[in-house]
């Protein structure tokens, strides 16, 4: 068995395949993934339409184009078909799991948890889109807490966060994570920091957080021609090592109470 396994992760808000240019071109989204060859890829706003032609079930048939599985978390439907957020890998997945963290009556939000099955343990993966308003994307950080989801008793392996968090500036939403995750900071990585929206960056509204047990080798942007056009937002990419055998409940829990007592406030 090998002493460690190298996973590359994606998040990406693919605006619905709709591109700056106004042209809903799926294709496009596909090249792009294609050419980044992550492992895990959280995609946000994905609209399916089933039982139409290929193209409008966005889901399948981004999965089937690059050959990988996939769990779909409806939040809402539109026009005729689900829209939400999306996780693909080429790792077995275990289970799935979609959580509704709307809050204050505001458009529906959802938190889709996929556990999948890496070399020699599971991994966790939280897909989240947070809501734009401020007290309300705060409220939903909370409950991912909370309401025991992203920290929930029966997870037995590491845990991967990542999405679009809709916070503008650090606040909130961060501090809750970081209290309980690190982070993967751009700005230690990247002279360029800001995902949205991908023409002219000017926000950064996409994270990934992750256990500390979970070694960050890479974090980049990538921001070819493409992506720049295909969506409002550019795909944060992040290169992992997981050391074999470092997901066990007993070296989670120390691993996590370790982190506790320096996280900041």
């Amino acid at each position: 068995m090998r002493a460690y396994q190298r996973v590359r992760v994606v998040t990406y808000n693919i605006h619905r395949c709709r591109g700056l240019d106004r042209r809903v071109r799926p294709g496009r989204i596909v090249d792009i993934l294609g050419k980044i060859n992550a492992d895990i890829v959280a995609l946000q706003e994905v609209w399916s339409i089933e039982g139409r032609n290929r193209e409008e079930d966005q889901a399948r048939f981004i999965a089937e184009e690059l050959g990988l599985g996939f769990a779909f978390g409806e939040t809402r439907r539109l026009n005729g078909g689900g829209y939400g957020n999306v996780v693909l890998t080429r790792f077995p997945i275990h289970t799935h799991r979609n959580y509704d963290i709307t809050a204050m009556n505001r458009e529906p939000r959802g938190c889709l948890r996929t556990d999948v099955r890496l070399d020699a343990a599971t991994l966790h993966v939280f897909n989240v889109h947070l809501g734009t308003a401020l007290l309300e994307h705060r409220a939903q950080a909370h409950r991912l807490f909370d309401e025991r989801i992203v920290n929930h008793e029966e997870l037995s392996g590491a845990r991967i966060v990542l999405g679009d968090f809709n916070e503008w500036v650090r606040g909130p939403v961060s501090r809750t994570l970081r209290s309980h995750l690190e982070w993967a900071d751009i700005r230690s990585h990247l002279r360029r920091c800001r995902t949205y929206p991908g023409v002219l960056p000017l926000l950064q509204l996409d994270h990934i957080y992750f256990d500390p047990v979970l070694t960050l080798e890479g974090l980049h942007l990538y921001q070819e021609r493409t992506a720049v056009i295909a969506s409002d937002h550019l795909p944060l990419v992040a290169d992992f090592r997981i050391k074999a055998n470092s997901f066990g409940a007993a070296h989670q829990a120390q691993a996590y109470a370790s982190f506790r007592g320096s996280a900041p406030a």
